[in-house]
């Protein structure tokens, strides 16, 4: 453990009313099996992470959305177990769904997974919203992870509706402190994070 580590949260238990579904500890993500260093199904941050959620959460509420959380916190060890992945063989199990356009070995040099990742520092969050009044998620043209030129958050040919809900999303957030990702419309840094320069590995647990 380092000693920055009790500055590391579970983000429902400090922003209650965000929703989440922490993807990497389950069988439904790009590599299709629950990754190294996720024990269980809950979102990890830092404090100053949590302060800026909350103020997000209260403005999509008065927009009528939600937030739900897919990823924060990231250990360097599942970094490193996305790296080791992407080049083993070809399997085809989750391609159609996250990289149908892109080889694995793609990923890297085109800036969908990093081998130092912003999460591994605990200030990134990958999210959406939700409909508070049915609560379903608003369509967002493509899904998490997607590894696609229709995630970035300028691609042509998305529905208005959908471009709307991305606009919806990256007003709050901005609003909020953070800073977008041009090729990941799901994918926000508070942008005074506190720990700018370190990759934490101790697990999510």
């Amino acid at each position: 453990m380092n000693s920055h580590h009790e500055d590391f949260v579970h983000v429902d238990e400090l922003v209650p009313g965000i929703r989440w579904d922490a993807k990497y500890a389950t069988w439904d993500n790009f590599t299709g099996r629950p990754v190294d260093g996720y024990e269980v199904n809950r979102i990890v941050g830092t404090t100053s992470l949590c302060a800026a959620l909350e103020d997000a959460r209260d403005k999509a509420a008065s927009h009528g959305f939600g937030l739900l959380i897919w990823d924060g916190y990231r250990p360097q060890r599942a970094v490193d177990a996305f790296v080791r992945w992407s080049r083993l063989p070809e399997d085809g199990r989750t391609k159609a769904r996250h990289y149908p356009n892109i080889e694995r070995a793609d990923m890297f040099d085109q800036g969908y997974v990093a081998a130092r990742s912003g999460h591994t520092r605990g200030s990134t969050v990958d999210l959406t919203l939700y409909d508070l009044r049915t609560g379903e998620l608003a369509p967002m043209g493509g899904d998490h992870d997607l590894m696609d030129a229709v995630s970035h958050h300028d691609a042509p040919g998305i529905p208005p509706l959908e471009v709307g809900n991305r606009r919806h999303l990256r007003s709050v957030m901005e609003s909020c402190g953070f800073t977008s990702y041009a090729c990941e419309w799901w994918h926000y840094t508070l942008t005074d994070e506190p720990y700018p320069d370190t990759y934490f590995d101790f697990p999510v647990a």
